[in-house]
């Protein structure tokens, strides 16, 4: 069974994925759905209307979304743009986050000032968006947020049940069996919503099945018969899934197992509170010779090879994190015994002396010294850079072996994105760090520096997003570890683009063989004959 495209001719059908909880993957069912309905010859879009991330995306023309919607657009083959997800909330602290409004920031705003004085405009945002994504396309695949029964939340909802009804949307319900309690999770969630939300859901998907289906059957049975609903699919879990995850809960399972013999690179990634974009390290836990593993606390530091510091949505916060905990005496002491350092965006402006907020834009610290590895300070600006960029990179091998000084080293193009507040400058300019690159943006920006390396080129910091995406680039600078290392360098093989465009595909099969995708598209297309 299959439906007919209409793009263009009328609003575009619906479907919603909601879930029993966060993380019950919700986003990865919703892009399954996205690439399954593409491969069937359909114009598909993904719509969240609003999420809540630090994990975000830069759409084509320079503006911020949730990294889901990014993806799922990436999994339809189509740009992504900032209908599909209108509103973003970023936490700056437990109790505030910036609303990103259309992918640029509109203001930092507490839990209860959102929720009672700009949610109902936040709302009329979100559906203006989804409309005009409805006249764009033949189906719209809505992805919900947490729970559609969180009570305290329903009355102001705009983004489960409410955005439901507003796009007149069937719902799919997802849950995690492999956290236990499946099916007190669906039930209790059914019970907990209002008759005409009961009766929008159209039936279940167990997500996360690992072992033999036909012990489950007589649970699914009886679930069938307690709801009246059917499940639509028992989902196993697909192993090691190349595919960004949005939610930091997640952010552990993506690690990688230490090796015993001392041939991986044993890299390691602090993890701050308000850790952000990690995205950033997905190709290194694909390579093949490397170990990565999260880091919070001291005892799990260890002697690694290599020390990242990733991006951060509040890095004076997140700085002060890394003192508290006593990991900065680790850090200087990594770097004394020759070991290998990488901060991005956050984590870039931390490896400079001082950290400037006068305005108090990311926290309540006007100022604060950095760990001083480069002689530069970051102060955070009102506005936000937001743009894809793409230029030149300066390796640290050439032809396998240790150019003898900087001018011989190779370049690679390379191509990120750049999301920050703070404005980097240098305050001895002679004694200005190595750059990482001369890149071009989106805007009309001429060419500039960015980024910085000490001498030895063990130290470096750079802006940009996705720089480990650049495959030779990120080959390059593995290699320079292995060769300090003793080990032998390796050729380029992880192609981590083409790879996520064929997890994609393995990802859609992989639902597709385990969903009853005919009474699926029967859900979408109720009342009108569809070709057999």
């Amino acid at each position: 069974m299959t439906l007919q495209p209409f793009a263009g001719v009328r609003p575009a059908r619906t479907l919603m994925i909601q879930g029993t909880a966060s993380d019950v993957g919700k986003s990865i069912i919703t892009t399954a759905l996205c690439r399954i309905l593409v491969q069937d010859g359909l114009s598909v879009a993904p719509y969240k209307s609003q999420n809540m991330s630090l994990n975000s995306y830069v759409t084509p023309d320079g503006k911020e979304i949730g990294r889901a919607q990014g993806m799922q657009a990436d999994a339809c083959g189509i740009p992504a743009t900032t209908d599909m997800n209108p509103i973003l909330l970023k936490p700056t602290t437990d109790r505030a986050s910036q609303v990103v409004v259309h992918g640029k920031p509109y203001r930092t705003m507490d839990a209860y000032s959102y929720r009672h004085e700009y949610l109902a405009e936040a709302g009329m945002i979100a559906r203006e968006a989804l409309d005009r994504l409805r006249l764009e396309h033949d189906i719209v695949v809505l992805e919900g947020a947490g729970s559609p029964a969180e009570i305290n939340l329903k009355d102001r909802d705009i983004v489960n049940m409410r955005m439901a009804g507003w796009a007149d949307a069937p719902v799919i319900l997802v849950a995690d069996i492999d956290r236990g309690g499946v099916f007190a999770s669906i039930v209790g969630t059914m019970e907990l919503l209002e008759p005409d939300e009961r009766a929008r859901v159209k039936g279940f998907l167990i997500n996360k099945f690992r072992g033999d289906v036909a012990l489950l059957q007589p649970g699914l049975d009886w679930l069938e018969q307690r709801t009246g609903k059917p499940v639509l699919g028992v989902i196993p879990h697909i192993d090691r899934l190349k595919l960004e995850s949005e939610d930091s809960l997640s952010i552990q399972k993506l690690a990688t197992a230490p090796h015993p013999n001392g041939e991986l690179l044993d890299i390691a990634v602090i993890r701050f509170p308000r850790i952000a974009n990690f995205t950033d390290i997905d190709p290194l836990i694909a390579e093949q010779d490397t170990s990565v593993r999260y880091v919070t606390r001291p005892e799990e530091f260890g002697t690694p090879d290599v020390v990242i510091l990733p991006g951060s949505k509040n890095t004076a916060e997140d700085l002060l994190f890394v003192r508290e905990m006593g990991l900065e005496p680790l850090l200087r002491a990594h770097q004394e015994r020759g070991g290998w350092i990488a901060g991005i965006c956050g984590g870039y402006q931390m490896l400079g002396q001082q950290l400037r907020d006068p305005n108090r834009i990311e926290s309540d610290n006007e100022s604060l010294p950095g760990l001083g590895f480069f002689p530069m300070e970051t102060v955070f600006a009102t506005d936000k850079k937001t743009e894809r960029v793409s230029g030149q990179a300066v390796g640290w091998l050439l032809s396998n072996e240790q150019a003898a000084n900087d001018s011989e080293r190779t370049s690679f193009l390379i191509e990120g994105y750049e999301i920050h507040m703070g404005r980097t400058s240098f305050l001895l300019e002679t004694e200005h760090p190595m750059t990482v690159g001369i890149l071009r943006g989106t805007t009309e920006e001429p060419p500039h520096q960015e980024g910085a390396r000490s001498t030895d080129g063990k130290v470096w910091g750079t802006y940009i997003h996705g720089i480990m995406h650049n495959d030779e680039f990120r080959r390059n600078w593995l290699n320079a570890i292995r060769v300090d290392k003793g080990l032998t360098p390796l050729a380029v093989e992880l192609r981590f683009n083409l790879l996520r465009k064929a997890e994609f595909d393995r990802l859609a099969d992989h639902v597709r063989q385990h969903i009853n995708l005919q009474l699926v598209y029967k859900i979408m297309n109720p009342n009108e004959e569809a070709d057999q």
